[in-house]
């Protein structure tokens, strides 16, 4: 008798068990696409796409971009062969670059969201007279878009400067939306002899729209509002290198005290209103400072977070409405890391240098290396060496056959 011949699985039913192949292992799903042409055109299609996000919920962390603490006159000291800037992996997904040469940049990331990752030449900004260059990249298919940004000698005189890269689509749930319209937020404050101002400048390239800029706004009127208390006569205000949080349409910046790193305010730009304005930070105890101790969070509930470290303990707090209608921080959590970390010297402090957005998930840096916390589940994983970062950005997305399949568009 001839073999009999086994009917394939109806595509309902390969969907099922493909939905179950768990995110964070994106090399299950490119064998699988491997085995039959049928598996291929099931796994790579648009419809498959759609359900294994929504089946998902969040999409998972494929690796992160980090920034190195060693820096030289032109920007971070790195590989010049080393084509793809400061990504590291935490699955076995690798990032992918376009084509063609990335040219002769010292690269420096300064964002990574809704499957972008948002760099700078610091060539550029160190060089007077240069435009500073902004390249928005697209791990998942190597896709990149070159911006020219403000010329360095209209902004040599500011204290500080930071970007944001942001999804522009509409109504979007931010799972599959990495080659959509984006928006570009650069925030400064520049520095006179008598006050700090605050600037913001929102542009959408790909909507061929260029920066529209906010009202400037007075950080010292602003400061005298917060806190009577509070003396700043003087101070040499800056924006934190630490990565800013995006919650709703807002963006969250943490200004620091230039000379001590001690928070002393959070600036807050609107985008929705295209406007800024300043938050107070939480209370912090004599003698809480240091650059690398505390952190803004976007948490579960789509509130503001602050977290502060005090040796081993992890103190958390968030800005909730109070029963009189106004918002004021709350400390609502206290975590002993010592109980949850591999710690060899308890002696040497701990940093705080990262955290996922709309979680509670943070990122740790001890004497043996690099840890992400889940403090909901209290789970933790080693995520890299020992070894000093600024900070670190998680690069969230779903990955699935269609980016294998699909050649890299390399765009400028």
């Amino acid at each position: 008798m001839p073999p009999s011949v086994v009917a394939p699985l109806p595509d309902e039913l390969l969907e099922e068990v493909f939905l179950r192949l768990p995110p964070d292992e994106p090399e299950c799903l490119v064998r699988a696409s491997l085995a039959s042409k049928l598996w291929l055109d099931t796994l790579s299609g648009p419809r498959f796409g759609g359900l294994y996000r929504k089946f998902h919920g969040a999409p998972p962390m494929l690796g992160f971009i980090y920034c190195p603490p060693i820096y030289s006159s032109g920007g971070y000291r790195r590989d010049e062969y080393d084509r793809v800037p400061y990504y590291e992996p935490a699955t076995k997904f690798r990032a992918r670059i376009p084509d063609d040469d990335w040219g002769c940049w010292f690269y420096e990331p300064w964002d990574c969201r809704h499957g972008r990752v948002l760099l700078v030449d610091a060539t550029a900004l160190a060089a007077e007279g240069l435009a500073a260059k902004f390249l928005v990249w697209n791990p998942l298919t190597g896709s990149r878009r070159e911006l020219d940004g403000p010329q360095a000698r209209d902004i040599v005189e500011s204290q500080s400067l930071r970007a944001a890269v942001i999804c522009a689509a509409p109504r979007c749930d931010h799972r599959a939306c990495e080659d959509g319209p984006f928006r570009v937020v650069l925030v400064t404050l520049d520095k006179s002899d008598v006050d700090c101002v605050a600037c913001a400048y929102i542009s959408l390239p790909q909507m061929g729209e260029g920066s529209k800029p906010c009202s400037g706004l007075s950080l010292a009127d602003e400061w005298t509002e917060l806190s009577a208390d509070l003396d700043l006569v003087g101070v040499s205000a800056r924006i934190d290198f630490k990565p800013q949080v995006l919650i709703e349409d807002a963006l969250y910046f943490v200004v620091k005290n230039g000379d001590s790193d001690v928070p002393i305010a959070i600036l807050k730009c609107d985008l929705a209103s295209n406007c800024l304005s300043l938050i107070d930070v939480p209370p912090l105890e004599t003698g809480a400072e240091g650059d690398s101790e505390t952190i803004l969070m976007a948490t579960e509930d789509g509130s503001l977070g602050f977290a502060r470290l005090d040796m081993l303990n992890l103190h958390m707090w968030s800005r909730q409405m109070g029963f009189d209608g106004v918002l004021s921080w709350t400390q609502h959590r206290v975590v002993n890391l010592k109980e949850l970390l591999p710690i060899e010297n308890p002696k040497l402090r701990l940093t705080l240098v990262g955290s996922v957005e709309g979680s509670d998930t943070i990122f740790v840096t001890t004497d043996l290396g690099i840890y992400g916390i889940s403090l909901k589940s209290r789970s933790v994983k080693k995520l890299w060496k020992r070894e000093i970062f600024h900070y670190l950005m998680p690069y969230m997305s779903f990955y699935t056959p269609r980016e294998m399949v699909n050649p890299a568009n390399a765009t400028h």
